[in-house]
């Protein structure tokens, strides 16, 4: 077995991993993502490069170099496979061949529908192939198993890969600390023998672990904020992160609030229903939804019937003014919460709001100056959606590979505490198995 990893060896974020055949027959490739930082480090804007050509996105080395694979090639990749709906892991998907299959999830799948639709990711989901966790699929001389994980994203997978008598196991983004944590429980209860190669992100390397260890600590922090409230809390937080929206309603629930969602939020919940009945949606008791004309024509332009199906959830600006005290509103840092939510809402004494992502985010805008010059006290309360060194290690010893590739981490040289043998690539890099 042939492997490349093309992006990732030694930054977080635009990932993209390729797999050939000892015979070249067959070759596939894991996840095409779009980068988070620049070479010189500087935040990745994918708006100053959108306008470039597929051919000088390449040679600007935007997208990663694999032959075969973009419309403008002639297709020599067998199939791609997505482990998780997060833009770079799949931001560049839409440069790939119409004609080559790619695989996910049906949770990845109704994210990247959602994404297409609001955030104009333009994926061509004509070839898409779902899997079942936990099911194996073959594609050409490769056996494929996916494995459900643990992560910030929904239904997000890790994946088993054989072929030429040899076991490769690539983790994808995944964590031991969320909702879904008994995964990788049973992960190293259980583990998969036999394994050749362990390709294993290392985001949290280098990394805090911040004061919030899990999603139970964030969920009760949040309720100690909004059980007091005496106004509006505002919380910030990704609406495709389907574990804190779990964390924000059971502290809801438990505080007996009233959760405001968008529209964009209840079409995301409704969407990824079919993965779990547990689901918070958008009609249960302690949820309203908050209409705002461009997503409702948006929704109305992919099912003309869904701003009507939400209707019943609806709540009106008087509704939510009338008792500030009982609103938790799910918030954006956008034109739509500036301009249109703060001013209509106020801030009265005692608003609050609640910063529930990664603090680099933050960082990059100038939300924190916007709160205070609007007298809003802000906090963040948030937990890490990658796996601490702790499990790292954990999964390391009890696969037992034969060696560790790095990916996804900034600190590929400190793999060598986490597990003893390691075999360290640069991006383009071939290793041959």
């Amino acid at each position: 077995m042939k492997l490349t990893i093309h992006r990732g060896t030694h930054e977080i974020g635009g990932s993209c991993v390729e797999l050939c055949s000892n015979s070249g027959k067959t070759c596939i490739v894991i996840d095409v993502g779009m980068p988070l930082v620049t070479p010189d480090m500087l935040p990745f804007e994918w708006r100053h490069y959108k306008d470039l050509s597929q051919e000088q996105l390449l040679e600007q080395r935007i997208l990663p170099a694999v032959e075969g694979l973009y419309s403008n090639q002639k297709p020599s990749i067998s199939a791609v496979i997505l482990s998780h709906a997060h833009q770079d892991h799949y931001g560049f998907i839409r440069f790939l061949h119409p004609d080559i299959p790619l695989y996910m999830s049906i949770g990845t799948k109704s994210l990247v529908e959602v994404s297409n639709l609001f955030l104009g990711t333009g994926v061509n989901l004509d070839q898409v192939q779902t899997f079942t966790m936990w099911q194996s699929f073959q594609v050409g001389e490769f056996t494929i198993t996916p494995y459900l994980m643990d992560h910030s994203a929904p239904d997000a997978a890790a994946f088993l890969i054989e072929a030429d008598s040899q076991r490769l196991f690539y983790t994808g983004d995944f964590r031991g600390h969320g909702r879904k944590r008994v995964l990788l429980e049973r992960l190293l209860a259980n583990p998969i023998s036999k394994i050749d190669c362990l390709i294993m992100e290392g985001s949290m390397i280098g990394r805090e672990e911040g004061r919030y260890q899990d999603e139970d600590s964030v969920e009760q922090a949040i309720y100690d904020v909004i059980a007091d409230q005496q106004s509006y809390v505002f919380v910030f937080c990704s609406s495709q992160n389907l574990d804190r929206l779990v964390s924000i309603y059971r502290a809801v629930k438990k505080a007996c609030k009233t959760l405001v969602i968008d529209l964009y939020t209840a079409f995301i919940l409704d969407k990824l229903s079919s993965i779990s009945s547990s689901i918070p949606q958008f009609d249960w008791k302690e949820i309203r939804v908050l209409y705002a004309y461009t997503y409702a024509e948006k929704l109305a332009g992919y099912d003309r019937t869904l701003p009507y199906k939400y209707k019943k959830a609806k709540i009106e600006w008087e509704e939510i003014k009338a008792t500030p005290q009982d609103m938790v509103i799910l918030g954006k840092d956008n034109f739509y919460f500036r301009r249109i939510i703060l001013p209509k809402l106020g801030a009265s004494s005692g608003t609050k709001a609640i910063y529930s992502m990664w603090h680099g985010y933050l960082e990059r805008t100038d939300l924190a100056q916007f709160l205070e010059s609007n007298k809003i006290e802000l906090l963040e309360i948030h937990t890490s959606g990658h796996a601490y060194i702790e499990d790292l290690k954990k999964l390391a010893r009890v696969l037992d590979p034969r060696f560790v590739v790095p990916i996804h981490t900034f600190h590929p040289d400190q793999y060598g505490s986490i597990y003893e043998s390691i075999v360290q690539l640069d991006d383009g890099e071939t290793y041959y198995l």
